[in-house]
């Protein structure tokens, strides 16, 4: 069946001129049947990049969003239009806006985890990856970092400006806990913990590389380690798995999943791109701001 389902989605996409693009975190048989499976920023200039029409992007609401900023003359598609991030949706114009104001002058840096309409009242945006440099690039002693407050958190660790943080969280990576990586330490002691950034500071602590998910499929691949402890959403665990068949990894735990991640599935992938469905649509004055947040981060990357 889904092999079927396979054959006509490479049939279509030739028909439509489109590519596929995946997140890390998706169902296996979607990573499987995409062109590029990758973090959500490296998808989205992989889109821009891209000489398709079509895009269809298998993630959350946030990605296409992105997706659509940086390649604007693209139909960017998303198969489950319900597919939203909870981080996301934890902070709005309005909030952020009230925000500003009790802080005049300070500069925002928006996690790319935000939607359209945020980046486009943030100075610039980052990524778990180069959050540090991003921080560190502003000839300001104070920056206001959107949405997540445990990115933050680790933010403090690394620079000498102060954070202010809005009081958001992945619900997803906050359910890794300390016991979770000490039982896979015992269980599995040669194994090197690899967290991402948006852990808490305790699971942070535990960890010997904290890495966004494209640098841990980059770490692992050149690392002489073979086994490894995967401190984020155990989707991940598929993508490293293809890349590194010769080594093992272990989830945190298996709580670690994110719903909204595995709401798409090879059928809704299929009908997206049969029917055209599901077409993100940003107004163009929300585009052209939030393009120059993201253009900003780019720059510096």
């Amino acid at each position: 069946m889904v092999r079927d389902m396979s054959v006509e989605i490479a049939r279509l996409k030739k028909e439509r001129n489109a590519v596929i693009l995946a997140h890390n975190y998706q169902p296996p048989e979607v990573q499987d049947a995409a062109d590029y499976v990758g973090d959500s920023l490296g998808l989205s200039i992989r889109a821009a990049e891209s000489d398709a029409d079509v895009i269809v992007f298998c993630g959350v609401r946030f990605m296409a969003e992105t997706a659509k900023i940086l390649a604007p003359g693209k139909m960017v598609l998303l198969p489950e239009p319900g597919a939203e991030c909870p981080l996301a949706g934890m902070i709005n114009v309005s909030g952020l806006k009230k925000l500003k104001a009790r802080n005049p002058g300070v500069p925002v840096v928006s996690y790319v985890n935000t939607s359209a309409a945020v980046k486009a009242e943030s100075d610039v945006c980052c990524t778990s990856s180069n959050l540090i440099k991003v921080v560190n690039s502003l000839d300001s002693d104070r920056v206001i970092f959107t949405p997540d407050r445990h990115l933050a958190d680790y933010l403090r660790t690394k620079v000498s400006k102060e954070v202010i943080p809005w009081e958001g969280y992945c619900p997803t990576h906050v359910k890794i806990l300390p016991q979770h990586i000490k039982e896979q330490k015992r269980m599995h002691p040669k194994a090197k913990v690899l967290a991402h950034p948006e852990c808490r500071l305790d699971v942070i602590a535990l960890a010997d590389e904290v890495l966004s998910t494209g640098g841990m499929v980059s770490h692992v691949k050149s690392s002489p380690s073979r086994e490894f402890i995967i401190a984020t959403e155990t989707g991940l665990l598929h993508t490293l798995m293809k890349g590194s068949p010769g080594k093992k990894f272990y989830p945190a735990t298996e709580l670690a999943v994110c719903p909204n991640m595995k709401r798409t599935d090879i059928h809704k992938v299929l009908g997206s791109l049969r029917d055209m469905r599901h077409v993100i649509e940003i107004k163009e004055g929300v585009i052209a701001r939030a393009k120059k947040a993201l253009d900003r981060m780019l720059e510096l990357a």
